[in-house]
């Protein structure tokens, strides 16, 4: 299970109420390691899930969180890059299918455990450090896939 079809949807003003189904493309999966302790499961974005919204300053994904034994969690999410950062679940996938999550405000980021992952994407790889906006979709890609330089993180111009 990976992305979302039509992930840009919107019913009721939620950004993913026209998802539909999961595709079975493990070959879109990018495969990232947080920053932090070492943990038994592996964490993968759908690249084909990517999305920025600009002028909201929001990135919105599929994240397949994969067990030891590969059970795999799948969600539809949005990282709002303010300077602190803040996440929302928008969908759950089960079955090849997702549902959508309870309509809940944007929440503080987890920085510990199995969240840690969301303060990983927000300051290395989804937002300008420093900065309230996101990077191009290029620079995410590139960054979730291990091939940024330490410029590219820092928030610092270098033109």
């Amino acid at each position: 299970p990976t992305h979302a079809r039509n992930p840009r949807g919107r019913a009721g003003g939620r950004a993913c109420g026209a998802l539909g189904g999961l595709d079975q493309r493990d070959a879109d999966l990018i495969r990232f390691a947080p920053d932090g302790p070492a943990s038994p499961f592996r964490y993968y974005i759908d690249a084909k899930s990517l999305s920025v919204d600009t002028p909201a300053s929001v990135v919105r994904y599929t994240l397949v969180i994969e067990s030891p034994s590969g059970t795999r969690n799948v969600s539809y999410e949005g990282m709002r890059c303010t300077l602190k950062g803040a996440h929302k679940t928008y969908a759950y996938g089960d079955g090849g299918r997702f549902s959508l999550a309870p309509d809940k405000d944007w929440q503080p980021l987890g920085a510990q455990g199995n969240l840690a992952y969301q303060e990983d994407l927000h300051r290395n790889r989804f937002c300008v450090n420093r900065e309230t906006r996101p990077r191009p979709l290029n620079d995410m890609l590139r960054a979730l896939r291990g091939r940024v330089s330490a410029t590219d993180s820092t928030g610092f111009q270098t033109q």
